[in-house]
């Protein structure tokens, strides 16, 4: 459990230090949010994906990679508790799952390619775990937002079953999209913003750099 235990403490610390500093652990006010930053300069031809492989920090790292992928904000969804914070989230109590609000433009990149990217960076076979990230929070999960993309969705899992790929049967939750959350602004590019963190270097890193290799062809230019 030595990777979860630094991710954790790592993430519970920073909660500690911003509280203690009198900013909290609270979400960004409005129009500071990583998203509401994204929104500002939307168009109107852009979709939203939301899927969960495990930590957020890994997800959305790999997503921000892809061009013709808007950006990607980590937070939390499919649980009950409104407005959930990262330790609560952590307790596995709140039915919350990590996952990454991807925002893309379908005329460079398809939903299918991103359920690709989806399928191929964390075992889909895991049932609420991704290596020694353990809990509920951190299951395989596609939350669709629309008709279109379930069909997708559940077509992609059918066949990846159905393909022999792998020995045990795939897991993948796929439900409709629900409130998402923004996660607090700690974790907002993480990977990106602390790259020598030991979870970073050891955990996330290398599976960094193994999706460019599988995914060359369709890295943003200056990330490829």
């Amino acid at each position: 459990m030595v990777a979860i235990t630094l991710r954790k403490l790592t993430a519970l610390l920073i909660t500690v230090l911003t509280a203690a500093s009198g900013r909290g652990a609270v979400r960004a006010s409005a129009g500071q949010t990583k998203q509401n930053r994204m929104n500002t300069d939307q168009s109107a031809n852009l979709a939203k994906a939301t899927f969960g492989t495990g930590c957020f920090w890994c997800t959305e790292a790999l997503y921000e990679s892809l061009d013709g992928v808007f950006g990607a904000v980590s937070g939390y969804e499919g649980g009950q508790k409104p407005n959930p914070t990262y330790k609560e989230v952590c307790t596995g109590t709140t039915g919350h799952a990590e996952c990454v609000e991807v925002t893309y433009d379908p005329a460079k990149i398809t939903y299918q390619e991103l359920l690709e990217a989806f399928f191929r960076s964390h075992d889909p076979t895991s049932l609420n775990r991704q290596g020694e990230d353990v809990g509920t929070q951190y299951r395989s999960v596609i939350f669709y937002h629309n008709d279109e993309q379930k069909e997708l969705a559940e077509m992609a899992k059918t066949e990846l079953d159905k393909s022999g790929a792998y020995d045990r049967p795939i897991v993948t939750e796929i439900s409709p999209a629900e409130t998402f959350y923004e996660a607090e602004a700690y974790h907002q590019s993480y990977f990106a913003n602390n790259p020598n963190q030991g979870y970073c270097a050891f955990v996330i890193a290398p599976k960094v750099d193994k999706f460019k290799k599988v995914f060359k062809e369709k890295l943003k230019p200056q990330v490829a």
